[in-house]
């Protein structure tokens, strides 16, 4: 009999340029590599359709090398991108990194808000580490759940699906992941025209 799986993963897009997608199922630190083509439609539709950010439910089939997708649902349209190496990085998350330093808080996280007072974004500034882990490529494919951070958003009343960004200035100690409530808003349009980031 084929073992199969059924889970609620995250998505991080293609993994290594051979046709194979990254998933990271939710509640663990642990990417999944699974095959993206080869499909018959509508499965093979639905997998082309997704996004790295995307949440969806699907079922495994393990008997395959890699493993293969024998369902697929989107549960929500959760956008995320990257950028490494910025030039610069806004005033708000220096602040932010600041605070954390006089705290002593390795991730500091504050609430940003729109020009009428509202809401519009979580910001999380994170302290570089020292040595060799790499905790910005880490958030980046998923060995770092940014998941506590999306529920977090959920249990105060924002409903997905939102734009994360995940930015690494190139000359602070610090990198930032920005969460905008408003996937497609105003403040995720801005993040695209500041920064230019692509999909992990």
């Amino acid at each position: 009999m084929t073992a199969t799986e059924s889970g609620t993963y995250r998505v991080y897009g293609i993994d290594d340029g051979e046709g194979r997608l990254r998933l990271v199922e939710r509640g663990t630190e642990e990417p999944t590599v699974v095959r993206a083509d080869g499909y018959d439609e509508p499965l093979a539709g639905a997998i082309a359709d997704l996004r790295p950010g995307h949440l969806v439910d699907a079922t495994l089939d393990w008997g395959t090398e890699p493993p293969t997708l024998t369902d697929l649902t989107v549960r929500t349209e959760t956008l995320l991108f990257a950028a490494d190496g910025t030039p610069d990085i806004f005033e708000r998350a220096q602040d932010t990194f600041e605070q954390a330093r006089i705290e002593e808080m390795p991730i500091y996280p504050t609430t940003t808000h729109d020009t009428d007072g509202e809401p519009n974004g979580v910001l999380y500034t994170v302290a570089k580490q020292a040595g060799e882990r790499d905790l910005f490529a880490e958030f980046c494919d998923g060995r770092k759940t940014i998941e506590p951070m999306l529920g977090k958003l959920q249990e105060g009343g924002a409903d997905p699906p939102y734009e994360v960004f995940c930015l690494r200035p190139a000359t602070e100690p610090f990198f930032v992941i920005y969460i905008a409530l408003d996937a497609g808003g105003l403040l995720a349009e801005t993040l695209h025209d500041e920064y230019d980031p692509a999909p992990p």
